[in-house]
């Protein structure tokens, strides 16, 4: 229902949003060092100075202070007005675009831990699972209750998805650049089971007759009893890489020569692979619910083998699937890539650091396909005559 007239949304979503965004600083800053985001009072990081509210006003305060601490004078990044600027730029426009309550507050809720995901993977290299599963059970949430942005099932299926590609992306990488090596073997949960789970999906899904949401079902009901197998004797049972993972592949191809149902094998992989990976990375959320990031302990040893991508993106990917659905999922992992590779040629040719995790461009295509995926989809359909 409209509540304001326009121009005045677009105002008040603004002065919010700035609030918002000074608050994700502190999230920004306090949640990988472990700290509480609501206490103690926000400080000047160089001489512990708590700021007065003269001293808290997004935007200005940074402003008219010259960028310095009012009372010791050291500089203040000028990330921290970017950040309020950029998330009252956000929710203004989103009010702008979908009016509309009370889905706009969960489209707010959407923004902000995007914006704050992003910016915590800039500098630390990771996706702190509070925020992301905040986001993926936020958007089950809206969808349940209020059909937004679209039908549960199709959320659920959507965030299932979405996490299954990005982990068979990192699996089938990590087999190739690896030289099909096995991955590490992490007991009760691990890689390993990902990849049986989209096997079995995979073959599952050739016949067709369950469709949708439930294809994925035996893999992950076989996943998690292996988990359970390993947990209780503290041993890791798996299959090796090179079987799982090929005859995954191999499933839709079968399908395929057999006249069966190859689209609903690729969906029985990826349904699969998700709900495992979810799983995992749940279990591993809750056996170790800090998302405190620890200093690599110069005692470590490389076990030589290279990860391709973290789970921290796949988890990610859950999130943005469930909000957009598998369709616009694959439209933001297209603007994904394209802007890395724009914004890594950019950073090289001027010396930047070209290292920028993938999470933030997931991010900058999640926006652009939550607001304008399907036109986006509807405009290359068109171009190429469907």
């Amino acid at each position: 229902m409209d509540v304001f007239p326009l121009p005045a949304l677009a105002a008040l979503a603004f002065i919010l949003g700035s609030l918002i965004g000074s608050f994700l600083n502190v999230v920004i800053y306090r949640l990988p060092a472990g700290l509480s985001v609501v206490w103690p009072r926000s400080r000047c990081p160089h001489c512990e100075h708590t700021l007065s509210p003269a001293e808290l006003v997004p935007i200005a305060s940074w402003v008219l202070q010259g960028g310095r601490c009012r009372n010791c004078k050291a500089a203040i990044s000028v990330r921290y007005p970017l950040v309020e600027a950029l998330t009252a730029a956000l929710f203004s426009l989103s009010a702008i675009l979908h009016p509309v309550f009370p889905d706009l507050v969960f489209i707010w809720a959407f923004i902000a831990l995007l914006i704050a995901l992003s910016f915590i993977d800039i500098d630390t290299k990771t996706l702190p699972n509070s925020l992301n599963f905040t986001g993926f059970f936020l958007g089950l949430l809206g969808a349940g209750a209020l059909g937004f942005p679209h039908s549960f099932q199709t959320a659920l299926e959507g965030g299932l998805m979405g996490a299954g590609l990005v982990a068979l992306f990192a699996g089938y990488g990590g087999w190739l650049y690896n030289r099909f090596k096995d991955a590490p073997r992490e007991g009760p949960f691990g890689v390993h089971l990902v990849h049986l789970a989209a096997m079995l999906g995979a073959w599952g899904g050739m016949f067709g007759t369950m469709g949708g949401l439930w294809l994925g079902s035996l893999g992950i009901l076989v996943g998690l009893l292996n988990a359970s197998l390993n947990a209780r004797t503290g041993k890791v049972w798996a299959l090796h890489d090179s079987l799982t993972l090929g005859l995954a592949a191999l499933a839709p191809l079968a399908a395929w020569a057999l006249d069966l149902s190859p689209l609903e094998s690729l969906r029985g992989l990826l349904v699969s692979a998700g709900g495992m990976a979810l799983a995992g990375m749940l279990y591993w959320w809750l056996r170790n619910p800090s998302d405190k990031v620890e200093p690599p302990s110069s005692e470590e040893k490389p076990e030589g083998y290279v990860t391709v991508m973290g789970y921290g993106d796949v988890v990610l990917a859950g999130f943005l699937g469930v909000w957009l659905g598998f369709a616009n999922l694959l439209v933001a992992v297209f603007i994904a890539v394209f802007a890395g590779a724009v914004i890594g040629l950019v950073m090289r040719r001027y010396g930047g650091d070209n290292q920028i995790p993938f999470g933030p461009y997931l991010a900058i295509g999640g926006l652009v396909a939550f607001f304008y995926g399907t036109a986006l989809v509807q405009w290359y359909l068109s171009y190429i005559g469907l």
